[in-house]
C-alpha cells in the first residue's frame, strides 16, 4: 500500500471579499470550513493540519484530531502558508504533500481518493487547463516550498514539471468561497446533491 501524504488545508485568508470569516458561515447545515476535512475524512485519509491565521476559525473546534498550524502573518500571502505545510510535512518525514483550500466545499472524496493515491507531482486540472490545487506535491518540492512567501503557490512549479500529471475534476468541484454570491452558489449546488 502506498503512504499516504501529509495533508495540509490551508485556511489562513483574511476573506477580504467576503467581508466575514467565511469559513464559519453555514452550507447546508454545517460551516464551509468543515466540508473539506468531511471529504478527506470520507475519502479514507487521515487527519493532517489546517492553515490558519492568528485567530483560529470555530469550526476548526469540532475536529479535534486536526493539527493547528498558525500562520502568524497572513499577509505576507497564501506563499506563507504554503511554506509552513510543506514544512509540516517535511518534519512528518512525508514522501508528499496533498494542498488543500478550505474554501473549497465541494471538494469530492472520490476525486480527492485519487490524486491522493497519483505519482506526485499531480494538480488538479484548472479550466484554462494549467495545474492548480488541490494539489499533490512530492517531497523535493517541498523543500523548496518551504521557504515561500508571496501570493504565488505552487501552481508555477508544477506548470514547469513535465512529469505533473493533471486530473480533471468533477463538475462544479472548483467553486471556492470568495463571496457571498458564491456561498449562495454552491448552496443551490448542494441542494441537489449532498443537502
Amino acid at each position: 500500500m502506498t503512504p499516504s501524504p501529509f495533508i495540509a488545508v490551508l485556511a489562513a485568508g483574511r476573506a477580504r471579499r467576503f467581508g466575514a470569516p467565511k469559513l464559519d458561515e453555514l452550507l447546508a447545515g454545517q460551516p464551509v470550513g468543515s466540508w473539506v476535512l468531511n471529504a478527506v475524512s470520507s475519502a479514507g485519509l487521515p487527519a493532517g493540519a489546517v492553515v490558519t491565521g492568528p485567530t483560529p476559525p470555530d469550526f476548526l473546534a469540532a475536529w479535534p484530531d486536526w493539527e493547528r498550524l498558525e500562520n502568524a502573518a497572513p499577509e505576507r500571502g497564501l506563499g506563507s502558508s504554503l511554506a509552513l505545510a510543506a514544512q509540516a510535512a517535511l518534519q512528518a518525514d512525508a514522501d508528499g504533500l496533498l494542498v488543500l483550500l478550505a474554501d473549497m466545499p465541494l471538494l469530492d472524496a472520490t476525486f480527492l481518493s485519487k490524486l491522493a493515491a497519483a505519482k506526485p507531482p499531480a494538480a488538479t486540472e484548472q479550466m484554462d487547463g494549467s495545474p492548480g490545487v488541490p494539489a499533490l506535491l512530492p517531497r523535493a518540492l517541498c523543500e523548496r516550498l518551504a521557504t515561500m512567501t508571496g501570493d504565488s503557490g505552487a501552481g508555477r512549479f508544477l506548470g514547469e514539471d513535465p512529469a505533473t500529471t493533471l486530473i480533471q475534476p468533477p463538475a462544479n468541484m472548483l467553486i471556492d468561497i470568495d463571496r457571498p454570491e458564491d456561498l449562495a452558489r454552491a448552496a443551490a449546488l448542494l441542494g441537489g446533491n449532498r443537502a
